[in-house]
């Protein structure tokens, strides 16, 4: 693997917990739908980092969770409840982004921001356990 693309897995991963920084600050003043994006996003850098050590590149938000879901759930590298994680995060970042109307709350940035933690540490891991 060369240097080059071994600095953005390492860039990835970094942003990602950057991210998850990010994500406690909302939480930390109470934009519950901001700390709902911000959540989803750490997840996203991670798993992108992910696919890049195993040398697939998707631009998209929806090839990201179907590489992710071919290449590490359907293998058993990553349990179907991380995926389903991933994927209801994905639909909540794009309800909190997108829809009128729709507040989430401190219980559930919560409860999502230390499924994350969980999430990026396990995605971390792999990465450094991964050998392509």
């Amino acid at each position: 693997m060369s240097g080059n693309l071994d600095d953005l897995i390492t860039y990835r991963i970094s942003r990602s917990f950057e991210t998850l920084k990010e994500a406690e600050k909302m939480i930390e003043n109470q934009f519950w739908n901001a700390s709902i994006n911000r959540i989803y996003y750490a997840c996203f850098y991670a798993v992108s980092g992910l696919l890049l050590k195993k040398g697939i590149d998707t631009s998209t938000h929806k090839g990201i969770r179907q590489m992710f879901g071919l290449h590490f759930v359907q293998t058993g590298m990553i349990s179907k409840e991380f995926a389903r994680f991933f994927s209801d995060l994905y639909d909540r970042r794009q309800t909190g982004d997108y829809d009128d109307f729709v507040a989430y709350d401190e219980e559930t940035s919560v409860k999502l921001f230390s499924l994350a933690n969980e999430f990026v540490q396990e995605i971390d891991s792999l990465i450094k356990r991964e050998n392509t």
